[in-house]
């Protein structure tokens, strides 16, 4: 639809100059990262930039360290070598900054890791009255709001076990917002759901895209990472084998063993 006052197409611009404004400082910057669980070498020089409002896929076979690397990202695992740097905080053993870090940085499980005895209010208010200290009103009005965004906001009252699992996932999704994050991580986010219950949640997830969140998304959904990633990478063996965008990810594949893998998947 044309844009008469020009509006559109000047905060287009804005974006995309807000973008080459952002190339010089990335939300997140991992240099040089290792990771090992006892003598297996999980993670292997992973180096990596994320600008604010990138959205990027990451995919690659079981095992290859996906879920692993997000993890890192916020310090649920503990990287061994190399530097972690987010939003301008540098990960170490600093609990003061793990706080600061984890309180920008929003993450979503396979599973939904929400408290079955409290209500869906209760789940998303938590985190605002106790980390942030929000007052309780102001908590639940904004609970409700995130409810709302994610089309669900007449379940509040019931508990995690009357929903179903692409419900329960987007409340996950709604609490995550709650903390008002810098960054999201999704650890495969739809995995765990029944194949009609997955559109529900990836269409909030474009959602979220579409409003310019920062994510970083593990996933085998590649319908997702054409629709909405800007960068979609490939791990393979604790390594990022090959990075690129969606149509030349998906249609020019650089190397055999990202082949390998769309050939089998796609």
């Amino acid at each position: 639809m044309p844009d008469t006052d020009g509006k559109g197409e000047r905060s287009m611009h804005e974006h995309n100059d807000m973008l080459q404004e952002n190339l010089e400082q990335p939300i997140i910057e991992v240099i040089g990262m290792h990771k090992w669980f006892g003598d297996f070498h999980v993670l292997k020089d992973i180096n990596l930039k994320v600008i604010p409002q990138e959205r990027i896929v990451i995919c690659g076979p079981s095992g290859s360290g996906k879920s692993t690397m997000i993890r890192c990202l916020n310090r649920l695992e503990e990287h061994q070598k190399g530097r972690i740097i987010v939003d301008g905080i540098e990960l170490t053993n600093d609990i003061k900054n793990i706080e600061k870090v984890r309180a920008e940085v929003g993450m979503v499980f396979q599973h939904f890791n929400l408290f079955p005895h409290l209500t869906i209010l209760e789940n998303l208010t938590l985190g605002p009255i106790w980390v942030r200290k929000t007052p309780k009103r102001e908590a639940a009005e904004a609970a409700m709001r995130y409810l709302e965004k994610v089309r669900i906001a007449e379940q509040a009252e019931k508990f995690p076990g009357q929903l179903s699992g692409g419900q329960q996932q987007r409340v996950a999704i709604a609490r995550s917002l709650c903390m008002n994050p810098k960054v999201m991580l999704f650890d495969e986010p739809t995995s765990a759901l029944d194949p009609e219950m997955i559109k529900e949640v990836l269409d909030v997830m474009i959602d979220l895209a579409e409003e310019g969140m920062t994510m970083l998304v593990v996933t085998h959904e590649m319908g997702f990472a054409k629709s909405v990633a800007d960068r979609v990478m490939f791990m393979d063996e604790g390594q990022i084998v090959e990075q690129n965008s969606p149509q030349e990810f998906f249609d020019h594949p650089q190397n055999d063993r990202t082949r390998l893998f769309l050939s089998q998947i796609l």
